[in-house]
């Protein structure tokens, strides 16, 4: 009896945990490679086990959701169809040329210097996201953090930033990061928003896409109920000007916006604080796609109704895919898994079986364009930033060093970063990619990185100089989950 085909899931948050446990159930082996200590992702964040953490009293947005994730993969693991390798950052995805096969490349542990390599028949990306980062001046300063970052530390660290914090930038995200930080026992001085209701689009596409979703609009007036029973001022049409300080940041000065983006003369205000948590969205993490040659839509992982790349055995979910929230990132996971179990068993795949997931993902789709057009960085927000605000921290490199790369003639981010060593740095333009692209006044193109992390020459000295992706038969991981 020949062994069931492997699916390696690259990544634990909701896609990859849906597409794991779909292909589970479908008899497909699947090795599901994650970074964090423990599955959920970003929205699913729990805190680490060291801390003991309880329960808490009040369900967490989406517990019962992760309840049902965290059951299936407990129960898919102790079956053996689930095997679950936490803490293994991948770096790399390679497929072989003549076997067709895939070598899944990571670096186990928190210390990223043993490489381990999963062999798999077909690879499915869920690597979610990233925050875009918009800088201004001040935003290096110590207790500068992201929106993100802020809600990691509270998830997942179980602390508080700062005791009194400013919430700013653009944005569903800032929603949950306010009201969690003011239920935490921070003081949430006010929540900073450029966009406003102006923003909402109105069309009747658009109003129907509101409309499909009652149950988001429902969530947005619980949001907005808990704002108002801890006192969080909301400041919408506002932007954050500059943030203070020496040591850290101990105020931040904003203003409102008019219709062209620019801050209002006479509307500046200093709000006293010493955290800033600031977002403008997310991006797609396309890095594993694009060194495998997946084509791209824009900024996301281009893939069909099956949730299939153009790549032969990949598929994409998720945030990769397009941002789209928890929900959106779910169906398309389930879409995908279940693609994915059907092709390798040699099944043509019938939609049928995963019609409600489509229709799912469709309708949050079509609430995402929505969200993605009212909540746009404000217009111009290049142009007014100073010339001496660092724009890549890695390399210090300023705003206005990229403006005279411009000046020379570069159009593109790439002659940016040969002019300026722009991106260059530590995290390789991840930070100020967009920055440098709306300095530049170009769009956000792709990375091209071949490796989506850091790698020690060790292990890349150890790597085999034939087929990378070997015998997909071959056993090579390792249950490291705990």
């Amino acid at each position: 009896m020949s062994e069931r085909p492997c699916l390696a899931v690259v990544g634990a948050g909701p896609a990859g945990l849906a597409a794991a446990l779909a292909a589970a159930a479908r008899g497909v082996r699947v090795v599901l490679v994650d970074d964090a200590a423990r599955a959920g992702g970003q929205f699913h964040r729990q805190p680490a086990a060291a801390l003991g953490a309880r329960r808490p009293r009040a369900p967490r947005h989406g517990e019962r959701a992760w309840e049902r994730l965290r059951a299936g993969l407990d129960r898919h693991r102790a079956a053996g169809r689930i095997t679950h390798l936490a803490e293994h950052h991948v770096w790399c995805v390679a497929r072989g040329p003549a076997s067709g096969a895939f070598a899944v490349h990571a670096l186990r542990g928190p210390a990223e210097e043993e490489g381990v390599t999963v062999r798999a028949d077909a690879v499915l990306l869920a690597t979610g996201g990233f925050e875009r980062v918009l800088p201004f001046p001040g935003w290096t300063l110590p207790g500068v953090v992201t929106a993100g970052g802020a809600q990691a530390m509270l998830k997942g660290g179980l602390v508080l930033p700062g005791r009194t914090a400013v919430v700013a930038g653009t944005g569903p995200l800032l929603l949950p990061v306010a009201t969690g930080l003011a239920a935490a026992g921070a003081r949430v001085a006010a929540l900073v928003e450029s966009a406003g209701p102006a923003a909402l689009p109105r069309r009747v596409s658009a109003l129907a896409a509101l409309a499909a979703q009652p149950g988001k609009l429902a969530e947005g007036a619980g949001y907005a109920a808990r704002l108002l029973r801890h006192g969080v001022r909301v400041l919408p049409r506002h932007t954050v000007v500059a943030a203070h300080g020496t040591d850290r940041v101990m105020a931040v000065t904003v203003a409102a916006l008019g219709r062209d983006g620019h801050p209002r003369p006479g509307t500046a205000r200093r709000l006293r604080c010493d955290t800033l948590a600031v977002g403008h969205g997310l991006l797609p993490h396309t890095d594993l796609a694009e060194a495998l040659g997946c084509a791209l839509s824009g900024t996301a992982v281009r893939v069909d109704d099956e949730q299939r790349t153009d790549v032969p055995g990949v598929w994409a979910a998720g945030e990769s895919t397009g941002v789209g929230g928890a929900a959106a990132a779910f169906a398309e996971g389930h879409v995908a898994g279940c693609s994915a179990a059907a092709r390798l068993s040699g099944t043509a795949p019938d939609p049928r079986g995963w019609a409600a997931a489509a229709r799912a993902r469709d309708r949050a789709r079509e609430f995402a364009a929505v969200l993605d057009a009212v909540y746009a960085p404000p217009a111009g927000w290049a142009d007014r930033l100073p010339d001496d605000t660092v724009v890549c921290r890695c390399e210090e490199v300023t705003a206005g060093e990229v403006r005279d790369a411009v000046a020379l003639g570069a159009g593109d981010a790439r002659t940016v970063k040969l002019l300026t060593r722009a991106g260059m740095g530590w995290c390789q333009g991840r930070m100020c990619g967009p920055a440098v692209a709306g300095l530049t006044g170009c769009p956000p193109g792709a990375g091209r990185r071949p490796f989506a992390r850091p790698v020690p020459l060790g292990v890349l000295a150890a790597l085999p100089v034939t087929d990378p992706a070997g015998d997909p038969t071959e056993d090579t991981v390792e249950d490291t989950d705990q």
